[in-house]
């Protein structure tokens, strides 16, 4: 079994909501899922995987600006702060961090919902406790 698991978090790269879907759902069922949970935020970093027009006028209507690089097949370039999309990697060191838990790395739990479990509990210990 295969999944990808999405994750909101905050300026410090800790947590704050997760969505799984299975590995071979595209990551803009993840974006449009997390789009209601999404706190007050400036700017909004994420990965190729979830440049969409639809999604950048969600959050410009959230008063969210995106800094997401274009995907390689988009035939117009999209402009994002290079600079701060750096910070980017607070995002996969949280992702690391969860995968310090040798249940959620090696994901030994057969069911998505004791899985995403695992995934809360180790994020509650690590980032809140």
């Amino acid at each position: 079994m295969n999944t990808k698991l999405h994750a909101v978090t905050d300026a410090d790269g800790r947590p704050i909501h997760f969505f799984m879907t299975a590995g071979q759902v595209s990551d803009y069922t993840g974006a449009a899922a997390l789009l209601g949970s999404l706190p007050a935020a400036e700017w909004l970093l994420g990965d190729r995987g979830y440049d969409a027009d639809w999604f950048r006028d969600a959050l410009k209507d959230k008063g969210i600006k995106p800094c997401i690089p274009g995907r390689k097949s988009r035939s117009k370039p999209v402009k994002y702060d290079k600079r701060r999309y750096k910070r980017r990697n607070r995002i996969e060191v949280m992702f690391g961090r969860l995968k310090d838990w040798r249940r959620v790395a090696t994901r030994y739990d057969r069911c998505p919902k004791v899985f995403l479990s695992a995934v809360a509990l180790a994020a509650t210990v690590m980032f809140w406790l």
